[in-house]
């Protein structure tokens, strides 16, 4: 079983966002505030801390809007396309940005852990294991796990 301590309570790797992402990111979150405010606060205090680019500046590997992730909590593994609220579809495995596991993923790279809370509380720490770039960028390289 895995232990956390308080320093892990305070894992908040750098992370990077493109401006147009930041953009939208800042508008979801201000306008969930009344019906979702705990949502709406971690997304604004993730966007906050972020690194604001150029969306060309964005590496291919940051989890943005659209991303293909490989995360791992605790011993799960798990992959999800990280969402809008409206395209979310959890037996698509498409999760929104509101939730408290997209709002950690978003900005992150393969690597970095953060520590997060869950809706019930719960402590969590994620690690980024893979990410994949959104479909529309155009990279036909590879698709992530689906494409095998």
């Amino acid at each position: 079983m895995n232990t956390i301590s308080i320093n892990d309570l305070r894992l908040s790797p750098k992370i990077v966002l493109g401006r147009s992402d930041h953009g939208q990111l800042t508008q979801l979150a201000l306008a969930g505030t009344s019906q979702a405010p705990d949502a709406s606060d971690y997304l604004l205090q993730e966007l906050d801390r972020a690194k604001v680019v150029a969306d060309p500046s964005v590496p291919p590997d940051v989890v943005r809007m659209g991303s293909l992730v490989k995360f791992r909590t605790g011993r799960d593994e798990r992959h999800v396309t990280v969402c809008y609220p409206a395209e979310a579809d959890i037996a698509e495995r498409r999760i929104s940005v509101l939730t408290p596991v997209g709002t950690a993923l978003i900005g992150m790279r393969p690597g970095q852990s953060i520590s997060f809370r869950t809706r019930d509380g719960r402590p969590q720490i994620l690690t980024v294991l893979d990410v994949w770039p959104p479909e529309s960028d155009g990279n036909d390289d590879d698709h992530g796990p689906a494409a095998a």
